[in-house]
């Protein structure tokens, strides 16, 4: 019987070793994942024969991009068509148009009837009717329609503000949807290894070549592993219910998502992001847009000081003398108390906070930049270190175990555990792939996102 399983382990230390020749990599597409989330991801025997290590090469997906995967295309265009935000944006800036309609229109005349010394001499007086319109001078009109046009430019560049908040939701949703389902292939594997494992070490504890405590600590890995899988299969379910709220399709079920998480990730700098941020972030092109919006409003004001000309005139029959004639008024305010001195000191002060508000923000954006770029960084280094000390260090010492062990100088829990490391080596490879892909998502959005959450309702609506 040991001299079988000998035979078993060192045939299957051969396969592993060839295995582990290549370099770690990940999946190129994950494999689909069911709606029955627990259903699909159930451990199932994986047919190796009892009483040997279960073989482990590098961790790769072998499933294909579905034709029914959904890319991060398809994603974005389905949050621009049902994103709630961006719907209330354009209407604000359709609201703002009608109020540049509105407040550009000439005042209504005024019509109505007149009647005087009606009852004199027993006759009716004079009788008649009068016209009146108000004359708007300074060119005050246009002036209205040109602080609203400002505000509509805002307005335009809040909808572009938003547009990108949906757009980096929806980022960094995805990839971490994606990490999430690759997640889940890799735990479940690591279940299957850890049922193997137990059902292995009863068959060596029923050869004599293992302690009980081996079954035990087998039992552990094996629990520990449903633990991960679990914990997997919540953060996809949580992962996807995310997303499918950014795209404005909450009741959408989970789908398979195609793309790499590995692709396209270029080097970012801190002087690049941050040029970049100040020349492209729609925040900023809208507090520009403000001074220019309180610069007019300033004229608006000034022009105020000049006063509205009251036009009136009236027709009349005189019924005494059978004489129909006509009169003229012409009024204005004299600007002796109010020469609109307090507007004006108000649009005064809201053009220097305006000014005042472009630097403002341009240290804010550098100040959350700091913020985001240290993630990335963070990250990035993370990826590096994995990508060439870690999982080959991982690598080797799953080699150097499997070698061991079928030396006789490792016990089988020993590989177990060896086992267990490289897979969640690889988990945390991915977890720090998917922190680098959701900070650079964010430097790249221009540090916009929360698209649901409410304007005001925090600091997090700001960014």
């Amino acid at each position: 019987m040991r001299l079988a399983t000998i035979l078993m382990v060192f045939s299957t230390g051969l396969a592993l070793s060839q295995a582990l020749a290549q370099p770690p990599e990940l999946p190129v597409a994950p494999s689909p994942v069911p709606n029955d989330v627990s259903r699909a991801l159930a451990p199932e025997p994986s047919g190796q024969p009892l009483g040997q290590p279960v073989e482990q090469g590098p961790i790769t997906s072998t499933a294909q991009p579905s034709a029914s995967g959904m890319t991060l295309a398809e994603l974005e265009a389905m949050a621009e068509r049902s994103n709630p935000s961006l719907a209330q944006a354009a209407a604000r800036v359709e609201a703002l148009r009608g109020r540049c309609v509105q407040v550009g229109l000439y005042p209504n005349p005024t019509a109505g009837y007149i009647g005087s010394e009606i009852g004199n001499e027993g006759r009716a007086g004079q009788q008649g009717g009068f016209i009146g319109q108000e004359l708007v001078t300074a060119g005050k009109l246009q002036l209205n329609r040109e602080v609203v046009c400002q505000e509509i430019n805002q307005a335009n560049w809040a909808y572009q503000s938003q547009r990108l908040r949906v757009l980096t939701d929806v980022r960094r949703s995805f990839y971490e949807v994606l990490v999430a389902q690759q997640t889940l292939e890799l735990t479940s594997q690591l279940v299957q290894i850890g049922e193997q494992g137990i059902k292995s070490t009863e068959e060596l504890l029923k050869a004599k070549e293992v302690a009980r405590n081996d079954v035990l600590q087998a039992k552990i890995e094996a629990d520990s592993a449903r633990v991960f899988l679990e914990r997997a299969r919540n953060r996809y379910i949580a992962a996807w219910r995310n997303l499918a709220a950014v795209m404005g399709a909450r009741d959408m079920p989970p789908r398979p998502l195609v793309g790499n998480i590995q692709e396209g990730m270029g080097q970012l700098t801190w002087e690049e992001s941050l040029s970049k941020l100040w020349a492209q972030s729609p925040q900023l092109a809208s507090a520009r847009a403000g001074v220019v919006r309180a610069q007019s409003a300033l004229s608006r004001e000034y022009a105020g000081r000049i006063p509205n000309v009251e036009l009136q005139t009236s027709v009349q029959y005189d019924n005494a003398s059978g004489y129909t004639f006509a009169s003229v008024q012409l009024g204005a305010p004299i600007p002796v108390f109010n020469r609109n001195q307090g507007n004006i000191r108000r649009a005064e002060a809201e053009l220097i906070a305006a000014q005042h508000d472009v630097k403002r923000t341009e240290l804010e954006l550098q100040q959350r930049l700091a913020v985001a770029f240290e993630q990335y960084t963070n990250a990035r280094y993370q990826v590096e270190k994995y990508r060439k000390d870690i999982l080959p260090n991982a690598q080797e010492s799953l080699k150097l175990t499997t070698t061991g062990y079928q030396q006789g100088q490792l016990s089988y829990l020993s590989l177990l555990t060896t086992q267990r490391t490289y897979f969640q080596t690889n988990v945390t490879y991915l977890e720090a792939i998917r922190d680098l892909r959701m900070a650079a998502a964010t430097i790249e959005g221009n540090l916009l996102s929360d698209s649901l959450r409410a304007e005001g309702s925090g600091e997090g609506s700001g960014q």
